[in-house]
């Protein structure tokens, strides 16, 4: 059962997840963190009305998105800054993530079935457990040489274009 500042902090982020986009926005301006726009995507499901609770709890310290455990598929989460993020767990598959900054995320067992991150940079990502089928990565990634085997064993398609470098 919740407590009363813990079902309040639930209330908040059902409401926040019920706002359109614009709303949402608006609300992320007010507490100071407009730069996790993305938010203003996340569809209204138990997932998410987790990931929101944390990000409604302490707005004033957040540093890096923890996202663990989110529903960010089918997402166009192209150029998104994520860096040090925690997605361990995280739905993302269809999820466009062209050009984002990933460095030092966190995918363990997280969901990237079909996801798009060509151009993306994934230095020092963690990839444990991670469903990885079909999911688009680029050359230049910042994969090292035994991640881009182990995820290309695993089903990931590595693009070799001028493009990605």
């Amino acid at each position: 059962m919740f407590n009363v500042s813990t079902q309040n902090i639930r209330d908040r982020a059902i409401h926040f997840l019920e706002q359109t986009p614009v709303q949402r926005l608006n609300i992320l301006r007010e507490l100071g963190i407009a730069r996790y726009e993305f938010l203003t995507q996340l569809r209204l499901n138990e997932a998410n009305i987790n990931c929101i609770i944390r990000f409604l709890a302490n707005p004033s310290q957040l540093k890096f998105p923890n996202l663990s455990g989110a529903d960010l598929s089918n997402l166009n989460l192209a150029a998104v800054n994520f860096i040090r993020g925690n997605l361990s767990g995280a739905n993302l598959q269809n999820t466009i993530l062209v050009n984002a900054d990933l460095l030092f995320v966190n995918f363990t067992q997280a969901d990237l079935r079909n996801a798009n991150l060509r151009g993306a940079t994934l230095n020092q990502t963690i990839w444990v457990d991670t469903l990885v089928d079909e999911c688009q990565l680029g050359n230049g990634t910042g994969l090292s040489l035994q991640q881009r085997k182990d995820l290309q064993l695993r089903g990931a398609r590595i693009n070799t274009s001028a493009d990605d470098n």
